[in-house]
């Protein structure tokens, strides 16, 4: 695909206003690198979520002008945060403490492939030459109440990231509920991938023929 190809689905951007429609208001929420960032820019008006970071914050606010930055406030990125009014600081193991005690409502990844079965690989291809990024992943998915992966549909070569079992090394076995990418909202239910949404323009054979399992209509 050129450049100038024109773009089919939702931007970065849309795709996290539309993770950002289905998290309720009062949530505690831990939001992973990348895509999963932008989530926090679309909480819509009149919604509240607070914002947890592994490395040790609760109440993380947007990351501010470059003229008010504080190089010790970051998050588990390393991007600079900033910190709300009322915003904790606490131990790196308290934590990981709040998050493998169940503390945590929801938390926002991004993924290599899902599974139907709602496995997740996220952290390393498993190749001898991988650069492995396990982060918080790993206890995030065993630890908080639902899990939702915003990621690519396709790889850039064009290979399925939704899948029928994970190739690559495994960050947590039926962990995820909901799938977003920039074609379609998908769950993960007992029978498999199940289409919630289809981007506008979007056609399901289109999504279905670039899905690596069945997918199923509602």
């Amino acid at each position: 695909m050129s450049d100038d190809a024109p773009q089919i689905g939702w931007s970065r951007d849309e795709m996290a206003r539309r993770v950002a429609l289905d998290i309720p208001s009062g949530s505690y929420v831990n939001l992973g690198i990348g895509i999963p960032e932008l989530v926090a820019k679309f909480v819509p008006e009149g919604r509240t979520l607070i914002y947890h970071t592994e490395n040790g914050l609760l109440g993380m606010g947007p990351s501010p002008k470059p003229e008010a930055a504080d190089p010790e406030l970051i998050n588990a990125g390393k991007r600079q945060v900033t910190a709300l009014p009322g915003a904790a600081y606490f131990h790196h193991a308290d934590s990981f403490a709040m998050i493998r005690g169940g503390h945590l409502d929801l938390c926002v990844l991004g993924a290599m492939q899902v599974a139907r079965s709602g496995d997740l690989a996220n952290w390393s291809t498993g190749e001898p030459d991988a650069i492995p990024a396990v982060g918080g992943a790993m206890d995030l998915v065993a630890g908080v109440k639902s899990v939702y992966v915003i990621t690519q549909h396709c790889t850039k070569t064009g290979e399925p990231k939704l899948v029928d079992r994970c190739t690559y090394p495994l960050t947590g076995r039926s962990v995820v509920n909901r799938v977003y990418t920039e074609l379609a909202v998908i769950d993960i239910t007992s029978k498999g991938f199940e289409l919630v949404e289809l981007c506008p323009g979007v056609e399901f054979e289109y999504v279905r023929e670039r899905t690596g399992a069945p997918l199923l209509r509602r």
